[in-house]
């Protein structure tokens, strides 16, 4: 998926709106030998379509580290309590446009 904006559900919030990339293995990290050797350019490149609130909140709450390390999927995002009661907020808020 390009960086581009596109209209669908968010997975985490499951509201209506934009959603942009998240790559569950941030790009700040692919150079890095350990993430060159142990992952394929595909897996590198894995990410999910996610409202911005959602996204913004992921980066505010762990680190690219953390991220790839601990929330190399779709389904560790929605299991984490930390987030998972930040989604349940974001659920009720109005949609930005």
């Amino acid at each position: 998926m390009s960086n581009s904006n596109k209209l669908g559900h968010c997975p985490l919030c499951h509201r209506y709106t934009r959603l942009t990339f998240h790559h569950l293995v941030p790009r700040k990290l692919h150079r890095r030998r350990h993430f060159r050797k142990n992952l394929s350019f595909a897996e590198r490149n894995r990410g999910v379509a996610v409202c911005r609130q959602c996204h913004d909140a992921i980066h505010r709450f762990y680190t690219e580290m953390e991220l790839a390390k601990h929330f190399t999927s779709l389904a560790r995002l929605q299991q984490d309590e930390k987030l998972a009661r930040h989604f349940e907020w974001v659920a009720k808020q109005a949609v930005r446009v």
